[in-house]
């Protein structure tokens, strides 16, 4: 018996346009964020920013960084499937897009990684790896048969494409709660303040973790481990350690390569909400104690 595909997300050529034609569905989109996190200084209290902080780990740390990254794209542990999707949940606030664009961007930035192909690759300018390919082309406009072909256990899954078509119905409701409940200084903070820091704590992944930092591992492509970003990220900034072995759920390999995702994994498990999860098997490194800089790449 064949099991029939619940996706039906409306297609999309995958075509690239031109660098210079902005993404008229985004680019506004995220101007606006901008403003607003700009402007939330001048809304400024201590519940507010409190509520941000706990809301940027929330959503990018235990909701990007732990289901999309850990979870939904390399199957690094296993959890209750209730539990899943109410992680998928804290993913979309980030406001990141839905679970199936988003794990088939990042599993075809394995399959590409710095080469032809890689969504938001270095060598295609620093700036486009940060936030260029967002604001210009269709990286994010995957059609049909590009989702089934990187995401075929997404793709089958009615919630996660539900999520997918709809990833902005949450972040409206907590932002007309958090005005309600708070006024302008919590949603300006909880929602514009935190979604923008948040952006860019994973866009710097995409972009810093591919130029500066040192490399333990030699993995065929310009990733590195860099301290600061993975300070910023929750652990995802020890990025040569995860290309090395991408299914490992922990990202950070000594003592003093501190990794917040991986330790919520961990209490996960002692919870009962987190299982089979994958260790590192890792390939030999270049040298012992090696800290070498990526190569230098050209805007």
């Amino acid at each position: 018996m064949t099991s029939t595909p619940v996706l039906r997300l409306d297609s999309v050529q995958n075509s690239q346009p031109a660098r210079n034609r902005i993404n008229w569905a985004i680019a506004p989109v995220l101007t606006l964020f901008h403003v607003g996190a700009l402007a939330a200084p001048f809304f400024f209290t201590w519940n507010a920013l409190f509520v941000a902080i706990f809301l940027y780990w929330v959503t990018g740390g235990v909701g990007l960084g732990i289901c999309f990254h850990r979870l939904l794209t390399h199957r690094s542990f296993t959890t209750p499937r209730w539990f899943e999707y109410f992680l998928t949940v804290c993913g979309v606030i980030a406001l990141e897009g839905g679970p199936l664009l988003w794990v088939a961007t990042h599993r075809k930035h394995h399959k590409f990684a710095d080469k032809d192909g890689d969504p938001h690759s270095p060598r295609d300018g620093k700036w486009w790896a940060h936030a260029g390919w967002i604001l210009t082309g269709n990286a994010l406009r995957q059609d049909i048969s590009t989702l089934k072909r990187y995401v075929p256990d997404l793709a089958e899954d009615s919630f996660h494409v539900w999520v997918t078509k709809y990833h902005l119905v949450p972040t409206v409701i907590l932002g007309v709660a958090f005005y309600a409940i708070g006024g302008l200084p919590l949603l300006m903070w909880g929602i514009f303040f935190r979604t923008v820091a948040g952006l860019h704590a994973t866009w710097l992944v995409n972009s810093v973790s591919h130029i500066w930092g040192s490399r333990r591992f030699e993995t065929g492509d310009t990733s590195t481990n860099n301290w600061w970003v993975a300070l910023l990220s929750f652990g995802d900034g020890w990025h040569n350690n995860h290309h090395a072995n991408p299914v490992s759920a922990r990202h950070g390999l000594e003592w003093y390569e501190i990794d917040f995702n991986w330790y919520t994994i961990w209490v996960l498990k002692q919870l009962g909400l987190a299982s089979h999860i994958r260790q590192p098997q890792l390939p030999a490194r270049k040298h012992p104690n090696e800290s070498l800089a990526a190569p230098s790449m050209n805007d």
